[in-house]
């Protein structure tokens, strides 16, 4: 049997990685984590030439000197697993950044092939790019590709059939000067006689140790002799950074931009071009000081109105096909002698419960998709630069409002972004405020009440929903700044890649990858809540069904006077809400389980429980009160400590009472009903 390929991609973030991996993997790929870390893993499988390939999606990363997470992922996977090929794809616009890494994936030992993308880009800007002296110079396969246009990917991909690691040179690629290579042969002799892991090359292992890598430190220190061999190592340092005033790890990434300056010389021509690119001229516009930010909200905006003018008719469909399948197996129930109990379960608790949810389908794959697009065209980036200026003001870090962003699809892998704050204050504190980020599981809860109440405004209405989000999160963060966390936040600086049309089958990919998510929690979490909200509504045996002498309508009978003041005191409203701990989508099949409906009966029944004044504090506190538990269990991994979910829970829920309260009483006091 002929053993499957097992192909990594890596490179800089913004490169086009993901683009590739969707052409080459489409829909055959799954999400999850690394193995006790929360970093994002991508897998995927292809057939080509019938050979099965596996696809490993890399995070992006500049370098393999594990400084962060997403690096040490990288370099562990690389040297551990060792995979047949890695592809490194590369920016042609910026290919002196980008052979850094792929510097150190040769030296690593990686079976390396460069993707050179963007060449038409490069192309427009001056640069001419020789691949066959690229190549040359570093003796891997170097392919150009357009990985949006599945321009050279056939022949990428034959390159990786072909690749045969005994084609490689022995001789490093790098030599670092006299000096270093002395030292260098002297710390692999110190390494001779302990027991390096078969995967680590002993030059690797010492250019390393010169580097004062602390994952490589670990590994030589837990075999013995090894403290004896690092104070050796901490020597021949010393006496390097003597001879060259400055640590041998500038020294050493001195030698390799040098190397690497020589191969650009020799292969990448650069003409002069006396006029601005096409991403230049775009951002005179879309980040001016003055437009940048009515653009952004403009965007935002249209994002919204799109999801619903285009998602309704399908929401509709889907609406009709779930009405019309309680009716059906309702009366098939009825035809074989079921029980009442049995036609209860089905109508109310599954297809009334779980109906109600998946309506919404088309909204999130919608929403999903746009914010794709924006992603890809290298728009969110601006996003975040753009804000920057507006977020210092209010003491928040600039790159603070990247996980707000990521916090418009899910609010636990935007507070998993923080990571990349390196001050503990300026995490902590967009950690806190992240929750008011509207994810797409209240959306549902929007839809629902914006459709019954403001129906001929929704996609404007919404669109204040979530910039309310935002402004509570930004006024949140300044309170912090200046009462728990004092001090000054760190500049942002981060690339911008250049603008780039996206395609629709990467859009549709990552809208199917987080779209599905969704349908995976209709059909795990909120079926087992739906299930218990039903049993709770249907006990003590001989109780009507939902009403307030049920477990449930006890329950919600005793917290409901909390709501009082907020315009819906009622015991359904008080369940929903408690039940939206779990997932906030319950919220709605929870509502649809209590009432007995699905779809249009389900807002026949809110237009009866609710005014629109009433349904505007709901949405309020819908979009402002405690974050899931799966949001909880997330602050608690990532600040290591009980007390700050615990207090994201207190001071959300308060603030989100406080908000409802406003809006309803101040609704009344104008005279709105």
């Amino acid at each position: 049997m002929t053993k499957i390929l097992e192909v990594a991609i890596a490179g800089n973030p913004n490169v086009g990685k993901t683009t590739l991996f969707n052409a080459l993997t489409g829909t055959h790929q799954h999400v999850g984590n690394w193995p006790g870390k929360t970093v994002e893993k991508k897998e995927g499988c292809m057939k080509y030439n019938n050979r099965q390939i596996k696809i490993i999606d890399l995070p992006g990363i500049y370098s393999l000197n594990a400084y962060s997470i997403e690096e040490i992922v990288a370099r562990n996977y690389v040297v551990n697993e060792k995979p047949d090929v890695v592809i490194q794809i590369i920016n042609s616009c910026n290919i002196e950044r980008n052979l850094y890494l792929t510097v150190q994936l040769l030296e690593l030992g990686a079976n390396v092939i460069i993707a050179l993308n963007m060449g038409n880009i490069a192309k427009k800007n001056g640069t001419i790019i020789d691949e066959k002296k690229i190549s040359h110079f570093l003796n891997v396969p170097v392919v150009k590709i357009e990985a949006n246009k599945n321009i050279g990917i056939d022949k990428l991909m034959d390159e990786a059939m072909a690749f045969h690691p005994k084609n490689k040179s022995t001789t490093p690629l790098i030599t670092y000067g006299t000096e270093i290579e002395e030292h260098l042969a002297k710390i692999e002799k110190l390494l001779a006689p302990i027991d390096l892991p078969k995967e680590y090359h002993a030059r690797w292992v010492a250019i390393k140790l010169l580097e004062n890598d602390s994952e490589v430190y670990e590994k030589i220190l837990q075999n013995k002799g090894g403290r004896q061999i690092l104070e050796n190592v901490g020597k021949e340092r010393k006496h390097l950074t003597t001879i060259f005033g400055e640590d041998t790890d500038n020294s050493i990434a001195d030698a390799r931009y040098g190397f690497i300056a020589g191969v650009v010389k020799e292969g990448v021509e650069k003409k002069e071009i006396n006029r601005l690119s096409t991403s230049e001229n775009i951002d005179k516009i879309f980040m001016n000081r003055v437009l940048g930010i009515p653009i952004f909200l403009a965007l935002l905006w249209l994002m919204f109105t799109l999801t619903f003018s285009v998602g309704a008719p399908i929401t509709d469909l889907i609406s009709n096909a779930f009405g019309w399948l309680s009716k059906v197996v309702t009366a098939f129930i009825t035809a074989f002698g079921g029980p009442a109990w049995l036609q209860s379960f089905v109508a109310d608790s599954i297809i009334g419960g779980i109906g109600s949810v998946l309506i919404f389908i088309p909204n999130i794959f919608i929403l999903f998709f746009l914010i794709a697009l924006m992603e890809d065209s290298g728009y969110m980036a601006r996003a975040a630069y753009i804000m920057d200026k507006l977020m210092h003001k209010i003491g928040l870090h600039g790159k603070s409002f990247i996980p707000m962003i990521i916090g418009f699809g899910c609010n636990v892998p935007a507070i998993m972004a923080t990571r990349t704050l390196e001050n503990e204050n300026d995490r902590l504190k967009t950690i806190l405020i992240n929750p008011f980020v509207s994810c797409s599981a209240r959306l549902p809860v929007y839809v629902l009440f914006v459709s019954a109440f403001f129906n001929a405004y929704q996609g404007t209405i919404i669109f204040l929903i979530y910039l309310l989000g935002i402004a509570i999160a930004i006024i949140s963060g300044l309170i912090f700044k200046k009462t728990i966390f004092k001090g000054l936040s760190s500049p942002l600086i981060m690339e911008l890649p250049p603008y780039r049309w996206p395609t629709i089958k990467g859009a549709a990919i990552h809208a199917w990858e987080r779209g599905i998510l969704f349908i995976k929690k209709a059909g795990t979490i909120i079926l087992g809540v739906v299930v218990l909200i039903w049993f709770l509504s249907s006990m003590p045996v001989g109780v009507e069904y939902a009403s307030q002498q049920s477990f449930l309508g006890n329950i919600g009978t005793v917290i409901a006077p909390i709501f009082e003041p907020c315009g819906f005191g009622n015991w359904q409203s008080a369940v929903s809400l408690l039940c939206g701990f779990a997932a906030k989508e319950v919220i709605i099949g929870t509502f649809g389980t209590i009432y007995g409906v699905e779809n249009e009966g389900l807002t026949d029944a809110i237009t009866n429980h609710f005014t629109p004044l009433s349904a505007a504090a709901f949405i309020v506190m819908t979009l402002l009160y405690v974050p899931c538990v799966a949001v909880i269990a997330t602050i608690k991994r990532e600040t290591n400590s009980w007390k700050w979910p615990l207090f994201v829970i207190l001071y959300t829920s308060l603030i989100a009472w406080i908000a409802a309260t406003i809006v309803y009483q101040g609704g009344l006091l104008l005279g709105f009903v």
